[in-house]
């Protein structure tokens, strides 16, 4: 009995901690097509071309921010031979990606942060400067770019973009942010403030592995819990002291 009780609390606890985070749906940004040798997008050419959705848990997302991450190769590459990096759309929404903010070498500091400056503040979800360089798979600096682009929410309908890298030997990760918004009973998008830090972005997914909705996980830890429920009553029934 002691035994029920526990996992019964188990449970209990379990969704008290993920019922939250379902209905933030942090993690939901997915871009493709995703490198087969990085779990976040990585370009190894250019021009490169994905296409960028939320998953049901963020839809809406809005002001979508374009994060870039490059290698401390890459960004002298780019220097020293006077290369650009731009990001499109369409064909007249373009952004020219300068500066570049860094170089970024303590571990355990978060990108992207604001004002992007020196001084860092707090904007939210990101990534920890140790992520992104395993991701980059580099033990150096790393330097990145924080745009805001596309124009428009994102929602579960594929938007595609470019980036393009003038350079010989483009090693840029890709990644997006934004804040989780909802939909009004007729259906109109309201975002947060614009001044309110990001909810939303592209899982730091590993190399190999998918990372499955929350709900998903959660259904999981449920139905498993169930079964040992099951299985422990029956135990009781057949086999009582």
């Amino acid at each position: 009995m002691k035994k029920l009780i526990l996992l019964a609390m188990i449970l209990t606890l379990l969704a008290i901690a993920t019922s939250p985070v379902l209905g933030q749906g942090v993690g939901t940004i997915r871009i493709e097509p995703h490198s087969s040798y990085y779990g976040l997008p990585t370009m190894l050419d250019s021009p490169a071309t994905f296409n960028i959705s939320v998953q049901p848990g963020g839809d809406p997302t809005c002001y979508p921010h374009i994060l870039l991450v490059i290698t401390n190769d890459t960004y002298d590459e780019l220097i020293a031979g006077g290369y650009s990096v731009t990001v499109n759309w369409t064909e007249v929404d373009i952004i020219t990606i300068t500066p570049w903010i860094g170089p970024e070498t303590d571990p355990s500091k978060k990108i992207p942060y604001e004002p992007y400056s020196p001084s860092p503040l707090d904007s939210g979800v990101g990534y920890t400067v140790a992520s992104l360089k395993d991701h980059l798979k580099t033990t150096h600096s790393i330097y990145w770019a924080f745009e805001p682009f596309l124009g428009a929410s994102l929602n579960q309908t594929p938007q595609e973009f470019t980036v393009t890298v003038t350079s010989p030997n483009p090693i840029v990760l890709v990644s997006a942010l934004g804040k989780i918004g909802t939909y009004d009973s007729e259906g109109n998008i309201l975002c947060p403030d614009p001044t309110d830090p990001f909810t939303n972005r592209v899982p730091p997914t590993q190399p190999g592995f998918v990372v499955p909705e929350l709900a998903a996980i959660f259904l999981m830890v449920a139905s498993f819990g169930a079964f040992a429920l099951y299985m422990f009553s029956r135990r009781k029934i057949l086999h009582p002291k």
